[in-house]
């Protein structure tokens, strides 16, 4: 089970996420860092391991207050790759940060009009589709979720109302997920607590989590995580 640490950003500083309620969130407060900068949170999260890739939403992309900068996340950059979700539904912002070293481009459903996007670029080895849920809504295009023939070799299944609620992940849609997806990594996004979701989530063929709660209140372990990751480079 590969673990990839969340970094939720808005007006450029690491907000604590909760239930998808974007309007209430602030800048986190953790014992992993003595502010909620970029850098100085990522630096403690690789204290506690040497993840090698983050996943960052740029909120204020998402939500079209402006667009991404991927300058804020050059603190990052220099020793990981980045999962970044911006917004992205135009084919020339997409094709530019697929051109990016170091950044994996996810195209969020929520964020899309178009779903010829997603089948102009599926094959591209570093796209990530996140398939965004609130609630049993599906947000986005129908098309995006019913036609997993366009979907490319990786797949979060975010489910923004169970983030930062302590509430577990959604096992039945992960699994529902997994089945369409056939060869393809899926990856869990919203809910998971602890290392007993994460071996429940690698029992049904999920490949990876984002998690962000259980590293930031010590819910993972380092030597948990270091068994966990080892077993995926066994895999």
């Amino acid at each position: 089970m590969h673990i990839i640490p969340v970094l939720d950003i808005k007006d450029g500083l690491v907000v604590r996420a909760r239930l998808g309620d974007r309007d209430s969130y602030r800048p986190i407060e953790t014992p992993l860092s003595a502010t909620a900068d970029i850098g100085d949170v990522a630096t403690g999260l690789r204290k506690v391991y040497p993840f090698s890739a983050f996943y960052v939403a740029d909120l204020d992309a998402i939500e079209r207050r402006r667009t991404s900068s991927l300058g804020q996340l050059q603190p990052l950059l220099s020793n990981a790759d980045i999962w970044l979700d911006a917004g992205f539904n135009d084919r020339e912002q997409l094709e530019s940060a697929l051109a990016t070293e170091g950044i994996w481009p996810v195209l969020g459903s929520e964020s899309q009009v178009d779903p010829l996007l997603l089948e102009a670029c599926n094959a591209n080895p570093r796209l990530v589709l996140s398939l965004d849920f609130r609630g049993d809504a599906f947000l986005g295009p129908p098309s995006i979720l019913e036609n997993a023939n366009h979907w490319p070799s990786r797949i979060i299944v975010m489910t923004l109302g169970r983030v930062g609620a302590n509430s577990g992940p959604d096992f039945k849609l992960l699994a529902e997920i997994k089945h369409r997806a056939g060869h393809r990594a899926v990856i869990a996004a919203g809910g998971v607590r602890d290392a007993h979701d994460l071996e429940q989530l690698q029992a049904i063929g999920i490949s990876a989590a984002l998690v962000a709660t259980a590293l930031h209140s010590g819910a993972l372990t380092s030597a948990t995580i270091r068994s966990l990751m080892r077993y995926e480079d066994r895999g």
